[in-house]
């Protein structure tokens, strides 16, 4: 398994497992507070894959998982009280993490994640800050159970999906 930054040649893959992600949820399978059509959708990707931070996890030539890494804070994270004042070249951000519906419960996300905190310390990063709906009891307990701290709820309109309840977390690794 290797997690690398994404290529064009990975959209279609990673469009799938949107797609996914959107049929689990509407099947009532996940609960993620995502809207097919709103968020995530394939110029969710594309954008990213431009700014050169669109990361894959792969494994024998197959796409497991996706997601955004940048320092680019969202503006409801100017109101939250973090815990840990730091400076925004030092807060490395995680978004949009999906894992494949057809790879889950393989502890792909942990891996992710792990990768994420190496990657924010290898770019001079001690502040993680990473967001999800309240709706994603799953993700959450996932966060805490890696040392994340939900710091605030936010409520606002998150990536054109209305009345989302922005649960914010952070991890201080300084």
């Amino acid at each position: 398994m290797e997690i690398r930054k994404a290529v064009s040649g990975d959209i279609d893959r990673i469009e799938r497992i949107y797609d996914r992600i959107h049929d689990e949820e509407e099947a009532g399978n996940a609960v993620i507070g995502w809207i097919r059509g709103v968020y995530p959708v394939r110029k969710t990707a594309e954008d990213s894959l431009a700014r050169g931070d669109l990361f894959v996890m792969e494994e024998d030539g197959n796409v497991l998982g996706t997601a955004i890494i940048n320092q680019v804070q969202v503006p409801a994270y100017a109101s939250v009280g973090w815990r840990h004042k730091a400076e925004d070249h030092e807060v490395m951000v995680l978004h949009t993490l999906i894992i494949d519906p057809l790879q889950k419960a393989k502890g792909y996300g942990k891996a992710f994640i792990a990768f994420y905190e190496d990657y924010a310390r290898d770019h001079g990063c001690p502040e993680l800050r990473i967001d999800t709906n309240a709706k994603n009891v799953r993700a959450r307990k996932m966060y805490a159970g890696l040392g994340y701290e939900e710091i605030d709820i936010i409520p606002c309109v998150f990536n054109g999906i209305p009345d989302v309840r922005l649960v914010c977390l952070e991890k201080y690794l300084g």
